[in-house]
């Protein structure tokens, strides 16, 4: 009875081993799993979100507002990558609550070798944070976060060409991306502001601003709790969760 509830155990880890490595297993560089590198800038649905210069100014802790949400992603050969997200988060118990949240960070990657991909910020990225509903409405902070992909794949889409897809570290899909350009569109590689070591501070907008001449715009601030603005914000969280189920 003992060795029949041991070969149980054994039998039942082997095929979760095996369908982790199913799923997100050893990379597979081919037609199948992957029709052409990562290399190059990725961006999702309307492809409005894109890195490289015209989203970020990290020198000030600006950004230039998309039209629409989304995410875009660039991996350079020689191993530097820049992230740029724009998003609403939606509040089930307060919906007039929406959470409007807008990030750069870049920095080194990894492709390891079980199919994963580990990113190192460099510590000069940063976010917004815009919440009708909090004490501080609208305030910038650093970001720089480590973050690990699980997996990803490159798939041929018949209609928009190659299409990235990213697993996050829990496995939940990322939003799909499409190649936009094979060279991948980024700021300078290298840290592009001086940040204090071991500073995780929050400065609000006005802080901002007044530091810089070149403000951040303020798409939200006092009038984001209009009836206009919230509903552009529910529409763009539903079109981006559709794009994630797609």
């Amino acid at each position: 009875m003992l060795l029949s509830s041991l070969l149980t155990v054994v039998l039942a880890s082997l095929a979760r081993n095996t369908l982790a490595q199913d799923q997100f297993g050893p990379i597979k560089y081919d037609d199948i799993h992957n029709a052409t590198t990562i290399y190059g800038t990725w961006s999702s649905g309307s492809k409005a979100v894109l890195t490289g210069p015209g989203f970020a100014d990290p020198a000030n802790m600006t950004f230039t507002y998309p039209k629409t949400t989304g995410i875009s992603y660039s991996f350079s050969p020689d191993g530097f990558y820049e992230i740029s997200r724009y998003r609403f988060n939606s509040n089930g118990s307060e919906p007039t609550c929406i959470t409007g949240v807008i990030v750069w960070v870049h920095g080194t990657y990894t492709l390891n070798a079980n199919g994963s991909i580990s990113m190192t910020p460099f510590p000069d990225g940063f976010q917004q944070v815009q919440d009708p509903c909090a004490a501080v409405s609208n305030f910038i902070q650093l970001y720089n976060e480590t973050e690990y992909y699980k997996g990803w794949r490159i798939f041929q889409d018949p209609n928009q060409g190659y299409k990235l897809h990213m697993f996050a570290f829990d496995g939940s899909p990322l939003a799909p991306m499409f190649q936009v350009s094979t060279t991948p569109n980024m700021l300078p590689t290298k840290p592009l502001r001086n940040v204090p070591p071991a500073t995780n501070s929050r400065r609000s907008l006005e802080e901002v601003e007044k530091r810089s001449a070149s403000s951040a715009q303020d798409v939200f601030g006092p009038r984001y709790v209009t009836g206009g603005m919230v509903v552009a914000g529910a529409l763009a969280f539903l079109m981006s969760s559709t794009a994630i189920l797609l």
